[in-house]
């Protein structure tokens, strides 16, 4: 098995929920050692409730959501309400090379366990605090999740249909925010690699968010003009939605930029007299009228089945896919020809489905080598074989709740 190109690397989290635990995920792939510090006195919220099902369980090692968002990193257990259970998070951020954390701004410093704190014990620390809205401003103790922070970012006010409210996102807003820290963490390390110097990274998820729309807030800048909800309506471009087909909740996506692809579509359909059409002759004509140009597509796509339609449309050079639903991923032959989906073997919850890296490297691939840890798993190895603890230090410190 050959070694992840970040091998060698070290990563102390002080991470919950799902975007701070999924960031340190994907350098664990990419293979640094994640080490995951928790407490019995207050569980990650992904291991106490799914968030895709609203399961809760009854233990703390039992769920999926859980696992996906942590595998290969390896969790300690910390009662941080005591003092010498703070020490000796010190003494693990010591002996690593990155922190991050994503509690509410001022609750690490209050714990000794700040950026300035930690810098005087490793002065070349990466220290990243993702929060919602930054640690400094107006704003900065405010509490978010996915929906607070794609209404802050802007993603909420332009999703929905035209005549509905403000549509509301769930993980994949967090996914983003995930990937963003990421990407920081990995740049301050090739600065480090090149100066031998640390920093300190100050990372708000929504201005992690707010980058998603700059077209929109280039129009308001430029324009002043407020852009507001489409529904599946694009810019300037027509065919642009989703199609009913063959079957019970099929549909096709099918999107149409180009004069070549709309005539790519019109021969596909038989529909050549459509080419000439005034009202679709040029990408403005198919915009302004597209509420009959979808009528047609809708009209023609509504007893073919989805998959083969996607594939007489690709031939043609149109952007078609099949919309899959979670069923239709997870059985797509094409996911399953890449190993989209993994199966990994767990202690509690027996073989699990997890999503493999998405990153395909030739040289050092991104790696899944286990299960996400069960709670506390790995105490005595970071206690005992990196602080050098004895074991009756260990078990001394856990009866007395403070390695707990």
């Amino acid at each position: 098995m050959k070694p992840g190109p970040l091998e060698g690397v070290r990563l102390t989290e002080f991470t919950s929920a799902w975007a701070g635990p999924y960031a340190t995920c994907l350098l664990g792939f990419l293979g640094a050692e994640i080490i995951k510090v928790e407490s019995r006195m207050r569980l990650d919220h992904s291991r106490n409730l799914s968030f895709s099902t609203g399961n809760r369980f009854s233990g703390p090692d039992e769920s999926e959501v859980f696992n996906n968002l942590n595998l290969n990193k390896k969790s300690i257990t910390l009662n941080l309400k005591e003092p010498r259970a703070v020490e000796l998070a010190k003494k693990v951020v010591g002996v690593s090379d990155v922190v991050m954390e994503n509690m509410r701004p001022g609750v690490m410093p209050r714990l000794g366990l700040g950026y300035e704190a930690l810098e005087k014990i490793k002065p070349d620390l990466i220290y990243l605090s993702s929060s919602a809205c930054g640690q400094e401003g107006p704003e900065r103790e405010y509490v978010g999740y996915a929906p607070t922070f794609a209404a802050l970012g802007g993603v909420s006010y332009i999703t929905g249909y035209e005549d509905w409210p403000p549509s509301n996102f769930m993980g994949a807003i967090d996914l983003r925010s995930a990937t963003t820290a990421a990407a920081s963490m990995l740049t301050a390390l090739v600065q480090k690699q090149r100066t031998g110097r640390g920093q300190y990274i100050d990372m708000a998820s929504q201005e992690s968010i707010a980058v998603l729309i700059g077209d929109v807030m280039l129009d308001y800048v430029m324009n002043q003009r407020v852009q507001t909800r489409k529904g599946n309506k694009g810019y300037r471009i027509a065919p642009h939605n989703c199609y009913r087909c063959s079957g019970e909740d099929k549909w096709i996506s099918i999107a149409v930029a180009t004069d070549q692809e709309w005539e790519g579509l019109c021969r596909t359909m038989d529909r050549p007299d459509l080419i000439m059409d005034k009202r679709f002759a040029g990408s403005d004509d198919r915009y302004n009228n597209q509420a009959d140009l979808d009528r047609i597509v809708s009209e023609w796509t509504r007893d073919k089945e989805s998959y083969a339609l996607m594939t007489l449309l690709q031939t043609a050079g149109v952007a078609a896919a099949s919309t899959l639903s979670s069923e239709g991923l997870f059985k797509d032959p094409h996911v399953r020809d890449r190993g989209v989906f993994l199966e990994v073997e767990h202690p509690v919850i027996g073989n699990d489905w997890v999503i493999a890296p998405p990153w395909r490297l030739s040289e050092t691939p991104a790696q899944i080598n286990r299960h996400a840890p069960l709670l506390g798993e790995h105490n005595e190895y970071v206690f005992g074989e990196l602080l050098g603890m004895s074991p009756e230090e260990i078990k001394t410190l856990e009866q007395e709740k403070v390695i707990y």
